[in-house]
């Protein structure tokens, strides 16, 4: 009887028959949906692999979230270049401290191998910090004992400045990866430079190991060079054999003989350095002490593989120095004088770069990119890094740096044309960069006469300057301006 009725009436009334089935069926349908995402919802919530706690979640950028979750080749090997940089620079910086309360640095799935009894087993490891975690609500329940901050702890999340001196001015041996020929091409150096208050006087130290470090043929170098503007530079250097050399592939301290970069209790850097002239004899020495601008430093940048292996680091990209400078028995005193330090590591066969770095009134830049010449052709981007008195505030991607070559400077009995100005430019969103640089001063060397060192044939000559940048533009709506004295290199 049920039946029949049913049919008579959708017989009899088939449109609104069609229009009830329709509306049930879409009301079904719903249902269905909302159970299912009810279910996935519960279902993730008792899944170990989603971090729980905080707002935000970061991860780097262009990551599949679902490759992550389900384990595909996408998410293998995952991780996130200078992550300390990030969270102490960034995520937890004084500059966003009115919108970011606490940050939680946390890895997951990671692949360890544990050898135990002879045996190794593949484990899946999970790292976090407790304090941090706490401090964005996502501390597990502890059952029982204590679940604190260490040392290392302490150290990822806030380090003295001695600890941050050492974390990313360390030395190194020369790799494995580097191929048997070109490992007397490996080279590592910490470099100063000093510009006295005047502006036209300046040095440049290099303290520096070289070669199959420490188990092949090797040495170490001093080489101090002296400018005054308009005047010819004086080049002193010192060698120094492997047995009188003490590095640390954990620290920054330097030792070639009597001559070292120390890094003191208080996070300076002591320098002592004495070299000679060669053809003349004259004797110069060098003493400073190296104060960096808390927050100003570049953490470090690493290239490998088998065709470049290149690393460099700015410990002190914004700096004072108080000292001595002597020459010839003539000294110079420093006191709260303008300075740098970096750190170079790799391999230098055929590599050559662009480089700068000044202050720009409250702004301090660093500018820079590797190229290696010959078949390998790597030819790295080039970046411009700014920073202001709370540390990082933007990078950009010039395409290209602009020269004007209105000087000449003989180099070996040849006249070469020399840069005069240079331009640099970016846009980024509504964020603009133009850097204007004024050279005062420039010298030119041949870098052939450096087995170690030697460039492409095409572009054979290194000049470096010093002179005046100035900065213009707009960054986060806020005007960019600056002007202040720092040293380039290019090559001819």
């Amino acid at each position: 009887m049920i039946w029949t009725l049913a049919l008579r009436g959708l017989l009899d009334r088939p449109w609104r028959s069609a229009f009830l089935l329709g509306g049930f069926g879409l009301g079904v349908g719903v249902m269905i949906t909302l159970l299912a995402i009810g279910e996935a919802m519960v279902a993730q919530s008792l899944d170990e692999k989603l971090v729980g706690g905080g707002d935000v979640t970061v991860l780097p950028e262009g990551l599949d979230l679902e490759v992550m979750k389900t384990g595909g080749v996408g998410g293998m090997f995952v991780s996130i270049a200078n992550a300390r940089f990030v969270h102490r620079q960034l995520l937890a910086s004084p500059r966003l401290a009115p919108q970011v309360t606490a940050v939680a640095p946390q890895t997951d799935g990671v692949l360890l191998y544990v050898r135990h009894a002879g045996v190794e087993h593949a484990v899946r490891a999970l790292g976090e910090l407790p304090s941090a975690t706490e401090a964005v609500g996502a501390a597990p329940t502890i059952v029982a004992g204590a679940w604190t901050d260490d040392d290392a702890d302490q150290r990822w999340l806030a380090p003295t400045q001695v600890e941050l001196r050492h974390e990313i001015d360390r030395f190194h041996f020369t790799p494995s990866v580097v191929p048997v020929e070109e490992r007397r091409t490996w080279g590592e150096w910490h470099y100063f430079n000093v510009l006295s208050d005047d502006g036209k006087r300046w040095a440049f130290l290099t303290l520096a190991v070289g070669g199959d470090v420490p188990r092949g043929e090797w040495g170490g170098q001093v080489l101090l060079t002296v400018h005054e503007q308009g005047r010819g530079e004086r080049r002193f250097v010192r060698l120094v054999p492997p047995s009188r050399i003490r590095l640390d592939t954990a620290r920054a301290d330097l030792a070639l003989g009597e001559d070292r970069v120390e890094v003191l209790p208080d996070g300076r850097y002591r320098v002592t350095a004495e070299a000679v002239e060669p053809g003349t004899g004259a004797r110069a020495t060098l003493a400073l002490t190296v104060t960096p601008a808390p927050g100003a430093y570049f953490p470090g940048a690493s290239i490998g593989g088998e065709s470049l292996v290149s690393g460099y680091a700015v410990p002190a990209l914004r700096a004072t120095a108080n000292g001595e400078l002597c020459v010839a028995g003539r000294c110079e005193r420093f006191r709260a004088a303008q300075a740098y330090h970096d750190h170079n590591w790799g391999v230098w066969r055929d590599v050559q770069w662009e480089w700068g770095s000044a202050r720009a009134g409250a702004y301090t830049l660093l500018y820079g990119r590797v190229h290696r010449g010959g078949v390998d052709d790597v030819r790295e981007p080039l970046f411009v890094y700014l920073v202001d008195s709370l540390g990082f505030r933007a990078i950009f991607r010039p395409a290209t740096i602009r020269y004007e070559d209105g000087g000449t400077r003989v180099v070996d009995g040849r006249t070469i044309r020399i840069p005069t100005r240079a331009v640099m430019e970016d846009v980024r969103g509504a964020d603009t960069l133009r850097i204007g640089l004024e050279i005062e001063d420039a010298m030119a060397s041949d870098v052939r006469r450096s087995p170690a060192a030697r460039g492409d044939a095409a572009r054979p000559l290194l000049v470096q300057m010093k002179g005046i940048a100035r900065l213009g533009g707009r960054l986060g709506g806020v005007p960019l301006v600056g002007d202040g004295r720092g040293f380039f290199e290019t090559y001819r």
